[in-house]
């Protein structure tokens, strides 16, 4: 682990619309996975985007991934979503 952890940051869409739409087991597991790799070494756990959306990063946590981007020690979430609709969400909130 690091010795500083990241600080971590949720676009507003990711808190109004992505969190209430995930059922309460899914939402108790994606928030551990958060704690633990995001906040920690959020690059070493997750796997770049490709294409348009190469800033970005994701991780799987079952078939829901939370895609985030990392600026210094500044985490931001992006997305969390099924992985069927993620990315088209994703291309949408980039602009």
């Amino acid at each position: 682990m690091v010795d500083t952890p990241y600080t971590l940051l949720y676009r507003p869409e990711v808190v109004e619309e992505d969190l209430p739409r995930i059922p309460q087991n899914l939402r108790t597991r994606i928030v551990r996975a958060i704690e633990i790799r995001l906040m920690t070494e959020p690059a070493r756990y997750g796997e770049r985007l490709r294409r348009s959306l190469s800033s970005l990063w994701k991780i799987r946590v079952g078939d829901y991934r939370i895609c985030y981007e990392i600026e210094a020690q500044t985490v931001t979430v992006w997305a969390i979503r099924h992985r069927r609709d993620v990315y088209s969400i994703l291309e949408r909130r980039r602009g």
